[in-house]
């Protein structure tokens, strides 16, 4: 371990060493504890995805029954429906817009990364907090922030954005465009620019920290998998999110100040716009540069999450492990350089368009290793199947089936076709969405006895997983079929055309799922709220898990650990290892205490394993000489 690792370890004990008296407000509201801005992101990300399922419940009873009076909800839409009880058209487009912003960016990148890589990141590498606790604090009051101001255009006489979630231009950039494109839009920029600033200030925090403030002993060869999928999911966004600010940004300008960055030889209502010389497709490159590695942003949490919980209840190594780690490092690069595979149809060089589809495919190479090895860990492992293991096993169910249709739209020939049809819906849907809001479930079912002290019920997993992940196949399975058909995203109604009328029932179908899966949630709503205070108390280790979060006390405090922060000997997978005693060895147990069950590498590493103790023994010898 060099000095500035140790330097930077002796910090870190020294902020344990100094006791917090907080009061309620920093306690529970402005805290500066890594664990408790965990639960703001887990619980503010809960709504959100109650809202954004809502929304979704909405629009999808518009799709299923177009010609049903909808009067009913006016007490919830007011004006939105009109005095023949159908939804206007103009608050479709906006439901559509908001239920997407509001699942991708703050459900599944602020909920997921938010509550995950806050709780786990100082707690699996021995750390006593965040890097800076401040910008902590800071970066989730932004995100609340942006919330608020992104909930208050919901509630506008004009309504919210209604561009899309993409919000391309120029729908988005002229305000006399439709309703969507005035106020609404203008809240939609500027909640847009807090929440880039929360996910940078936080991405900075989690990448300082897993550099600097590992415990002793604790290589990146020896992170759990979790912390290598939060650690690159943060290199991502800080290099990713700023070309979306700079995108946000001249659309400020082209609305407000009568720039042409995107915008040129329009006309309304017969007249001719002013502006020359921009266009629309350049919003489309920069962003695409952020939406791409988006989905990395949201899926790699998820992944890191399944690869821990299926290896603790395989009772086995996960398999590969520096496999898993490349194609990690091969994802984020990757990420980077296929952005215009979603830009096929915006008329780019035919030549260009196969450079993007041979990247795309070739980030299938790196996502198929993570789908082997999963499925190579569970191959012959005893099962443990935990809640969170039965999510975690859906999650590589929609990663596979998701990601095969992936291929299709990666090809930019087959792609002219399914472009903007239910196709690419029903695509993103299963891999990004399903999968990602699986791996975060899988998260909160594993990790809640250590986040509240308390079990939840199984049962009533079991009943949760079940019914979600029927649900999400029975709505997302036959959107392929009537994507292929041609149905367009975004259309208000399918009753005028003829080839769409005949798949009214099937619409119907999705609906009706829709819906079901939607109220499964309440399910873990009750589960979770219920079980936070009337839940069977947790022991220590309820999994017999290795890594170091469960080395702390059942309720850790501001520190997270009492005294010293213990040492790392080992790796993050010992489960089943031949000649050992039980079938679990914790990282914090040194290779010396376990000779019957160490590989012939291992001998070899308990002289380095010497050293960490003589080092350790060092800064015992020196924090006693400051007291």
């Amino acid at each position: 371990m060099s000095t500035a690792s140790v330097a930077n370890h002796d910090a870190a004990h020294d902020h344990g060493d100094h006791e917090h008296h907080d009061n309620f407000v920093t306690k529970y509201i402005f805290s500066q504890d890594h664990k408790m801005i965990a639960k703001q992101y887990l619980v503010t990300g809960m709504f959100w995805a109650l809202l954004g399922g809502f929304l979704s419940v909405l629009f999808r009873l518009q799709l299923g029954f177009p010609d049903m009076d909808m009067s009913f909800l006016r007490p919830i839409l007011g004006g939105w429906i009109d005095e023949t009880g159908h939804l206007d058209p103009t608050f479709y487009l906006a439901l559509v817009t908001m239920h997407g912003t509001i699942m991708v960016f703050f459900v599944l990148t602020a909920g997921l990364s938010g509550t995950f890589s806050n709780f786990l990141i100082p707690l699996q590498i021995g750390a006593r907090d965040m890097a800076s606790g401040f910008m902590n604090m800071l970066s989730y009051w932004l995100f609340f922030i942006s919330g608020v101001i992104m909930f208050i255009s919901l509630f506008i006489k004009t309504g919210p954005a209604s561009g899309g979630w993409v919000v391309y231009p120029p729908l988005s950039a002229l305000e006399q465009a439709i309703p969507g494109s005035g106020l609404g839009m203008t809240l939609w920029l500027v909640a847009m620019t807090f929440f880039i600033a929360s996910s940078l200030m936080g991405g900075i925090n989690y990448i300082t920290t897993v550099i600097n403030l590992r415990t002793r002993g604790m290589s990146f060869s020896k992170l759990p998998l979790t912390i290598w999928a939060f650690f690159l999911t943060a290199v991502i966004g800080l290099l990713s999110f700023p070309v979306l600010f700079a995108a946000a940004l001249l659309l400020v300008f082209d609305r407000s100040f009568g720039t042409s960055f995107y915008l040129s030889d329009i006309y309304i209502g017969g007249e001719a716009l002013p502006n020359t010389g921009g266009s629309p497709v350049l919003y489309q490159h920069l962003f695409w540069f952020l939406g791409h590695p988006e989905v990395y942003i949201v899926l790699l949490p998820a992944l890191g999450i399944t690869s821990e919980v299926i290896s603790t209840n395989s009772r086995k190594p996960i398999f590969g492990y520096k496999a898993m780690i490349i194609s990690l490092l091969g994802i984020t690069v990757l990420s980077f350089v296929v952005w215009a595979h979603h830009m096929f149809v915006s008329g780019m060089n035919p030549f260009l368009g196969s450079i993007f589809m041979f990247l795309t495919l070739i980030i299938a190479v790196p996502s198929a290793v993570k789908v082997f090895n999963y499925l190579t860990t569970l191959w012959r492992g005893n099962l443990i199947f935990t809640p969170a293991m039965l999510f975690s096993i859906g999650l590589v169910s929609f990663f596979i089936s998701g990601g095969l249709t992936g291929i299709f739209l990666g090809s930019s020939a087959i792609d002219i076709q399914l472009h903007d049809t239910y196709f690419v819906v029903a695509h993103f849907h299963l891999v990004m969405g399903s999968a990602s809001f699986f791996g975060m479930l899988a998260g909160v079912y594993h990790w809640f006895p250590k986040m509240f002290g308390r079990m939840m019920d199984a049962k009533l997993g079991y009943i949760h997983f079940w019914l979600s992940f029927v649900g999400v196949y029975m709505v997302f399975f036959p959107m392929h079929y009537i994507g292929i058909a041609g149905f367009p995203r975004r259309y208000y109604s399918f009753t005028n055309f003829e080839f769409t009328n005949m798949y009214t029932d099937l619409n119907m179908f999705v609906s009706v799922a829709a819906i079901i899966t939607f109220l499964a949630q309440f399910i873990f709503l009750f589960n979770f709220f219920y079980s936070m205070y009337k839940g069977r108390k947790a022991t220590l280790n309820p999994w017999q898990s290795n890594t170091l979060e469960w080395t702390t006390p059942l309720h850790p405090g501001h520190g997270n650990w009492p005294g010293e922060i213990p040492a790392v000997y080992r790796w993050p997978y010992d489960y089943s290892k031949p000649g050992a005693e039980d079938d679990f060895i914790p990282q914090t147990v040194p290779l010396s205490a376990t000779p019957e069950s160490n590989l012939p590498h291992e001998q070899e590493l308990v002289k380095v394993e010497l050293e960490i103790m003589k080092e350790e023994e060092e800064v015992l010898v020196s924090n006693d000489a400051k007291h």
